[in-house]
Parts: C-alpha cells; structure tokens; sequence
C-alpha cells in the first residue's frame, strides 16, 4: 500500500500531491493525485474520475477544484484512465487502448490483465488512499466527466457500499447506445451485449439492477457540447431516473462546450453537492 510521492505543491490551505504506485488490479505502476486540506482529519474523499485521453493531470491542473476543497475541508483524488506502460494493450484510436479504460474490467484479448479499472478504482485506489492520507474512507463521493462520467454514475449504483454521493460533467449515460460505448464495449467485453448491461448506468436503473439508490444524483450538462446528441443523450438518464424514483438533478448549461472550461464553472457546485452529503 505504499505510494511514491512525486511531487508536492502547496496550493490553498493544503497540499497537492502527485503519486504512482504499484497496482495489483492492473498489474502496472498507476498515477494520481491527491489534494489534502490542511488540519488533522480525518477528512471525506471526493474521487474524481477523468474522461477520454485525459491523465490524471487534466483535472488537477485544469478543474480549478481546490479552492473549494480547501474550504469544505475535502480531500480529491484524481487517478489516471487507464493503465500505461510497456507491455500494455493499445489502439491508434483516442477512444480504445490507453487513455480509454472506462472504468470496466476487460474479459476479452488483448485487453486482458491490464484493463482493469473498474477493479482498480474500487479496490487497489481505494486501499491506497485509506493507508497513505488522512482519509474518512466511510465517507465518499464520486464524480466524473464525460467516460470518467459514466464511471462514476455506474460505480456509485454498483458500490453504495464504497460511494456516500455521486455526480457528474456531462457523462455517457448509456454506453450501450452511443458509438464511444459501443466500440469500448465489444473490445473489452465482446460482442454478447448481455455482458454490458452491467456498466450501463440507466439500464442499472431501468432494470433495478442498481444496488445503489441516491437521494438525489447532480449532472451538468453543456447545451453546446458537440457530443450532446450523439454520444451522452442525458435524455435517457431523465428517463431511468424518473420511472425508478432515482432523484435527479439535471442541469443544462446553455452555451458551455465539453471542456474543461465547462467543469471550472461548476466543479465549486459540485463539491459543495458532495460536502453536503458527506457531513458526519
């Protein structure tokens, strides 16, 4: 359970640190960061799952989080997407292979040992962040963007038993039905479209799969986002939510695009929603 603390940078009242260790589920070294407030804690954990091509330093240089976690005394962890390395699977495409895990465990060749995010996130990071910070491990959220979106939504409906609260920039709500998913999917999963119904937030919820049920979920969604239509069609989690009874929060931001820009406007809200949720 060790880490290797790369960097360190004070930031607010606290410290960022960036981190690599040894991860079981992937069988690779794994990079993330951590921002801790200052006092003795223990203190709530917001992970934060970043989406396609991202590192974990988009979010940690790009999200402008830490202000608000400094003052909601909350500690955010922000892990890369996917395994890297020599010896690791990949694809020319942005949208397969490395930068592109989606936070599932592969079944299928070549993707096999090493895309195992699904099983790193939940476990190997999990464990990591319980042994090395001042962490209230009994008190976590989840957030993401857009693939790490979908992680989020999928993981907390999963795992009520790890994630307190859950919300989400613009995610892929139903990656059985959008190209990003589909491809994904028949890589990592193959082509029985049974075995994905699992890592489908809104059939988890159509289907009462879902062994998590929130008091309410927090979505932002941009109006201008380019992939609106195609690839994350909030529509269809409005929907799942309202036949199950599964509170939604659905915002839709007129003018905001897909990027970063976009998370920086609202991450505050965001934060805020989790601290709220994450009190003792």
């Amino acid at each position: 359970m060790s880490i290797e603390i790369l960097e360190e940078h004070r930031c607010f009242d606290g410290v960022l640190k960036i981190c690599r260790h040894a991860s079981q589920a992937t069988g690779t070294d794994m990079r993330f960061s951590a921002y801790v407030p200052d006092g003795d804690g223990p203190f709530p954990v917001v992970t934060w799952l970043s989406g396609l091509t991202c590192t974990e330093e988009n979010f940690t240089t790009k999200a402008g989080a830490y202000g608000a976690a400094s003052a909601l005394k909350l500690i955010v962890i922000a892990p890369d997407t996917s395994p890297r390395g020599e010896g690791v699977a990949n694809d020319e495409a942005y949208d397969l292979g490395q930068g592109a895990g989606f936070y599932i465990d592969a079944t299928e060749a070549p993707w096999v040992p090493h895309f195992r995010m699904q099983s790193y996130i939940t476990e190997d990071l999990h464990a990591v962040v319980a042994a090395n910070f001042p962490a209230d491990m009994s008190r976590h959220g989840i957030m993401g963007h857009s693939m790490g979106g979908h992680g989020a939504l999928t993981l907390a409906l999963k795992r009520p038993d790890l994630y307190s609260s859950v919300s989400a920039f613009a995610p892929i709500v139903s990656p059985t039905r959008c190209p990003w998913g589909e491809k994904a999917f028949t890589a990592y999963l193959g082509a029985d479209r049974e075995a994905w119904k699992a890592h489908d937030a809104c059939l988890l919820i159509e289907g009462g799969a879902a062994k998590g049920h929130y008091d309410d979920i927090l979505v932002d969604q941009g109006l201008g986002d380019n992939f609106l239509e195609k690839e994350l069609k909030p529509e269809l989690l409005e929907e799942a939510c309202a036949a199950a009874g599964q509170g939604l929060t659905l915002r839709r931001q007129p003018g905001h695009d897909h990027s970063y820009y976009f998370i920086q406007s609202f991450i505050a809200d965001h934060l805020a929603f989790h601290g709220e949720r994450l009190k003792k």
